[in-house]
């Protein structure tokens, strides 16, 4: 009996009203508590917004990838692209000055009229807008590359560069092997202008320009002079045996007017005597003379434009990589 009560006294099982009173404040984890429905709309509706902020962020990004696909960039990737495009953006701006000044000269010779549109491939002109225009296409197409980091744009732009810069090269190598021939090609050129003086304002400006810069007149000598139809001795008018104002010595009358007739009846002359009116060397003999004396500035301006033609590829070669870097770690 003993032994049943110590048992009973160990091993106590709860009764019923018992058990009620004991988990009455306890919680089933089968039954939900009070107000969990609102806690569970809180919950429901948290989610649902960092879902949507997380949506929201991701198009962000997106969207800052699509306009600025590279990043992280170095102090040396800025200094690639802006001298890249610093440096053509000025090229540029000097083919548009080259380009708008060929354009200016055919316009104020009319040589878009219907009469004079058939010779417009021989003025001296078309050569400039020619190259202001290729200047401008090379140069725009650098700028435009490096600014934007396309890379389709900046490879054009070097092999345009590469292309000049063998043009170049094997030009000077040309001339320097076939100086003798140049001569030949200079002498026919000046005759070329002295022929066509009277008719083409710009080979007449060029020509006064040589002659009055270079102290000489005509090509070999003064007498080239009778190869033009006006200074011819046969000529009717009264510039015959004569020449222009700019083989003069002394072309200013009084030093303050320009005399335009101080070159008349020149070709008549003996050579002592036409020596104190006009110069008697012809101007093949002073562009020789000239290229002689500035032949360490030609060499020097040679380089430099060369070599920034250059430096401007291997920048442009690099900024191409550095691009090509910054898509593989994107």
């Amino acid at each position: 009996m003993d032994k049943i009560r110590r048992f009973w006294g160990t091993r106590r099982i709860p009764l019923p009203w018992l058990r009620s009173d004991s988990t009455e404040s306890e919680t089933s984890p089968l039954l939900p508590k009070a107000g969990s429905a609102k806690e569970d709309g809180d919950e429901l509706h948290r989610a649902t917004s960092d879902l949507n902020q997380a949506a929201t962020n991701k198009q962000k990004g997106q969207q800052h990838q699509k306009f600025h696909p590279y990043y992280n960039y170095s102090l040396i990737d800025y200094f690639l692209k802006y001298t890249v495009v610093l440096c053509n953006l000025v090229f540029t701006v000097l083919g548009l000055v080259v380009l708008g000044l060929g354009m200016w000269g055919l316009i104020s010779k009319e040589s878009f009229a219907l009469e004079k549109i058939g010779s417009i491939g021989t003025d001296p002109m078309l050569v400039l807008v020619m190259l202001g225009f290729l200047l401008t296409l090379l140069c725009l197409s650098g700028c435009v590359g490096a600014l934007r980091e396309n890379c389709c744009l900046l490879k054009l732009f070097s092999g345009l560069v590469l292309t000049l810069i063998t043009v170049q090269v094997l030009t000077a190598v040309l001339a320097y092997s076939l100086q003798d021939r140049i001569g030949g090609v200079l002498r026919s050129g000046m005759l070329a202008a002295m022929v066509r003086y009277q008719d083409d304002l710009d080979l007449r400006f060029i020509t006064d320009e040589i002659q009055t810069n270079l102290q000489c007149c005509g090509a070999d000598n003064y007498r080239d002079w009778e190869i033009n139809i006006y200074y011819n001795c046969s000529a009717p008018g009264v510039l015959a045996c004569g020449v222009p104002a700019t083989c003069c010595v002394d072309p200013l009358e009084n030093g303050t007017v320009w005399n335009s007739q101080c070159g008349l009846g020149a070709q008549t002359l003996d050579e002592f005597t036409a020596q104190s009116v006009i110069f008697l060397g012809g101007c093949l003999g002073g562009i020789s003379r000239w290229i002689e004396q500035h032949e360490g500035l030609i060499g020097t301006v040679i380089i430099v434009v060369v070599g920034v033609q250059i430096l401007t590829l291997f920048i442009t070669s690099r900024l191409l990589e550095r691009i090509k870097w910054h898509e593989v770690r994107r």
